[in-house]
């Protein structure tokens, strides 16, 4: 019994950190009367007595019940309010006054004269400010079984009294509500058993009715048989066989107690009334939890509402941004997607360009010629350097169009040099002619054109494409019938080869490392906002608090209709996931336009455009089907609109062939019949009437609009 006692407390305990944290969260002012409710009944689920509390308007003699349930006079009475201050009856071995001052201060004292300074209102009937708790222990059995009375001021009288009274009820696990039966249940004492009370979960109440001794046989029969009613309309959770009602003319128990008469005692009905009283709190010490717990409900709820409601519209706001971060990423990531496709597309020709096979296919005969004709400038110039600027700028553009878009590295600029002009040596003058000169090595840039001039020259040119035609410029040896023209086209042949061949080896070097490069620039990473981070963990904070008090209302068996938010980081993990996804997976191939867009916005647009057509081609798709459909529904709203008029009539009681008139007339009758004034004292058929007038009023709603 002890090992689960200490395990409820530890539930307790966790369960009232946890309202702390939340109403800490939620920033609630201090004298808002939620804040007060949480910290008073977080205070009274770490307190292990039964405490029970006397509760009335000032001059019901809440002091003296307790005075003579104790048997001395403990606590100051008098014809006018008095008590101002909540206090609290715990057993003692002797009887001592225990004063706590707001500035911690405490102050002991034997007896219980010391109350009347710090316990009784003043000379302006007011409670003193710097008090904070009053405790008076006492030597009595009923308090040593672990119980504790609370002596509250009276209600009715200060508003700051009636503050400091709603707070206490809280942390009571048995309310005795003090009833005068010369003002019966006041309209101020039904709605603070209302308000107070049963609104707040506090149920486990008695009533105790005094003064009845002052009045004659006859009221005292009428008063009986309206506490009766009272007793029967309010359903209390006392355990089964207790009533919650008593008579206990307090005064003259006091002086029988205090005189020690046990038939006075017992005729003023509080020998009964305390039997029945230790009887109720020997079984409710049992079951603290059923006690307690549902006041913890009532408050929980409220503070579960207030985070759902500073949840919620920090959720939405982050969704929100979310959705266009998301939206955003998608762009960028099939914008990263072209432009890497559209990147590795021009460096794949810039490649095969710079391939020596290709480019010597393409420009050894023509680089020959211009050796030959001493054009090699001008074919460098207009043809060769030509060709690879377009191809350099087709793979720099895309480049320059990524940091537009992502804004990570600036791209530098690709440059493929040329090779130094080649030296071409000649080789020594046929015996035969006198048309060459003297062998010597000649710079292309100076020219042996002019030693090629007339014939001969054309010879030279000719034999170029002679001998890369049929592929014999790499043959060893030297032909008998070879001509000196062909010699000398072989030499500038395996100049052009030589230069080519250098600046193919370089080029393709560059363009690999250039590419290396690339990646860097042509990357995008999704950062969230900075704005949005402290709302993103503000967000998670409130929703741990929120779960952590769903955790714990569970473990303490109490059930709210809440549901758990999901983890904010799981949830961003599953927004990752499905981010890739949709990356990986749900991107059509684009094909790269032949010239790529000037700007972000031009690109986003494209994009646009293909989702667009994309959307209108499954539109056309589902066309067919859609047409049917629509038929389907206005058929099926045609059956519910003669529904809903067949309804109506049947409502108000008329033939469905009825003119306006008579619906008119019907309404009317109906009104007057069910009207909810009709059944004040009724609640249940009240309640049912004002559903009766709802469906009336719809009825003739539908058919005014028909007619």
């Amino acid at each position: 019994m002890r090992k689960l006692l200490m395990q409820q407390n530890e539930v307790y305990k966790k369960l009232s950190d946890s309202l702390k944290s939340a109403s800490a969260l939620l920033d609630l002012e201090r004298k808002s009367q939620l804040y007060q409710d949480i910290i008073a009944i977080s205070n009274h689920l770490a307190n292990p007595s039964f405490r029970i509390a006397v509760f009335a308007p000032f001059n019901h003699g809440k002091s003296t019940l307790l005075n003579a349930m104790l048997g001395n006079l403990t606590l100051p009475i008098d014809l006018i309010p008095t008590t101002g201050a909540a206090i609290i009856i715990k057993y003692g071995i002797d009887l001592q006054t225990r004063i706590i001052l707001v500035d911690g201060t405490e102050i002991y004292r034997s007896g219980t004269e010391i109350l009347k300074e710090f316990a009784i209102l003043d000379n302006n009937r007011q409670m003193r400010k710097d008090v904070a708790s009053v405790e008076v222990f006492c030597p009595d059995p009923f308090l040593e079984t672990g119980v504790e009375f609370l002596d509250l001021p009276g209600t009715n009288d200060r508003e700051e009294q009636d503050n400091l009274v709603k707070e206490q009820l809280l942390s009571a696990d048995l309310v005795i509500q003090l009833l005068d039966a010369r003002k019966l249940m006041t309209l101020g004492e039904r709605e603070n058993l209302r308000d107070w009370l049963l609104e707040r979960g506090i149920k486990t109440v008695i009533f105790v009715v005094n003064f009845l001794n002052l009045l004659e046989p006859d009221e005292q029969k009428q008063v009986q048989n309206r506490l009766l009613f009272v007793a029967e309309s309010f359903r209390a959770e006392l355990p089964p066989g207790f009533s919650n009602l008593y008579r206990v003319d307090a005064l003259p128990a006091l002086r029988a107690r205090l005189k020690g008469d046990v038939a006075q005692a017992s005729s003023s009905g509080l020998v009964a009334f305390e039997s029945a009283l230790q009887n109720i709190v020997g079984i409710l010490q049992q079951n603290r939890g059923g006690v307690r717990l549902p006041r913890v409900q009532a408050n929980a709820s409220q503070i579960l509402l207030l985070l759902k409601e500073k949840i919620d519209p920090i959720a939405s706001e982050i969704k929100s941004v979310d959705d266009k971060i998301i939206a955003k990423i998608e762009i960028k990531q099939k914008a990263e997607k072209l432009i890497q496709k559209g990147f590795n597309t021009s460096v794949a020709e810039l490649r095969d360009w710079l391939y020596l096979p290709n480019m010597l296919g393409k420009y050894q005969t023509d680089l020959a010629v211009a050796f030959a004709e001493n054009n090699f400038k001008s074919w460098q110039i207009s043809t060769f350097k030509k060709d690879l600027t377009e191809l350099q700028l087709a793979v720099v553009k895309w480049l320059y169009q990524a940091y537009e878009f992502f804004q990570e590295e600036r791209p530098e600029d690709l440059l493929i040099p040329f090779p130094n002009v080649p030296q071409i040596t000649l080789p020594p003058k046929p015996s035969n002619t006198d048309d060459l000169s003297e062998t010597g090595s000649i710079a292309v840039g100076g020219g042996i054109g002019w030693l090629l001039a007339g014939p001969v020259g054309a010879a030279v040119v000719g034999s170029i494409s002679y001998i890369l035609n049929k592929n014999i410029q790499k043959q060893d040896g030297k032909s008998a019938t070879e001509s000196y023209h062909q010699e000398v086209a072989k030499i500038c042949i395996i100049a052009a080869e030589n230069y080519l061949s250098h600046f193919s080896s370089q080029g393709l070097s560059i363009l690999a490392e250039y590419e290396n490069k690339a990646d860097k620039i042509i990357k995008f990473k999704a950062d969230k906002p900075v704005e949005i981070a402290k709302k993103r963990k503000d967000l998670q904070q409130l929703k741990n608090v929120f779960n952590q008090l769903l955790q714990e209302l569970e473990k303490a068996n109490i059930s709210l209709n809440y549901q758990p938010y999901a983890d904010e980081g799981d949830k961003g993990d599953k927004g990752d996931k499905e981010t890739r996804d949709k990356k990986n997976n749900s991107f059509p191939p684009f094909p790269p336009p032949p010239i790529p867009p000037s700007s972000p916005e031009q690109l986003e647009a494209q994009f646009r455009t293909w989702e667009l057509d994309e959307e209108i081609a499954q539109m056309k798709a589902k066309k067919g089907s859609t047409g049917k459909q629509q038929n389907k529904t206005q058929s099926n709203k045609t059956e519910a609109e003669k529904d809903k008029t067949t309804r109506a009539y049947a409502t108000l009681e008329v033939q469905c062939n009825a003119s306006f008139a008579e619906v008119k007339q019907a309404y009317r009758i109906l009104v007057k019949k069910w009207h909810p004034d009709l059944f004040v004292d009724k609640p249940q058929q009240q309640k049912e009437a004002q559903e009766k007038i709802r469906l009336i009023n719809e009825a003739y709603t539908i058919l005014s609009e028909k007619k």
